[in-house]
């Protein structure tokens, strides 16, 4: 029979059987995982490469572009003060005359009612003299 020294070493010796054992299975799906991602990782660096290759034209493409409208905007911007400097032109070189136009137009009137007031005046006058 066995002592309870035995026992205990008998124990002993399955309980670290089964440890390592489970270490040995745990250790195997760590290499697995390990080995799959390392494989996933490899398949993103050759997916990526491209996609950044294509990312970095699209940036410059666009950054052509921003510039192209830069210009364009500064262009706007000049046309625009240069239709508000013709338009102020304008503006100064008809509404002169058609002030000058309205102003002799309503002096004339004026002169003209005063003519007309003056001659009613005097008709009424030769009537009520006579």
């Amino acid at each position: 029979m066995l002592t309870g020294g035995e026992v205990a070493a008998l124990i002993a010796a399955v309980v670290w059987a089964v440890l390592v054992a489970f270490l040995c299975v745990a250790l195997v799906r760590l290499t697995r995982l390990l080995a799959e991602t390392t494989r996933a990782v490899a398949e993103f660096g050759e997916r990526a490469r491209p996609l950044l290759d294509d990312m970095a034209a699209t940036v410059q493409r666009a950054n052509t572009s921003l510039e192209r409208v830069e210009e364009i905007t500064a262009n706007v911007a000049t046309t625009t003060e240069d239709v508000s400097s013709v338009t102020a032109l304008t503006r100064s070189v008809v509404t002169g005359p058609l002030v000058k136009a309205a102003s002799f137009s309503y002096g004339v009137r004026r002169v003209l009612g005063q003519r007309r007031a003056l001659a009613l005046v005097r008709t009424r006058r030769r009537r009520g003299d006579t």
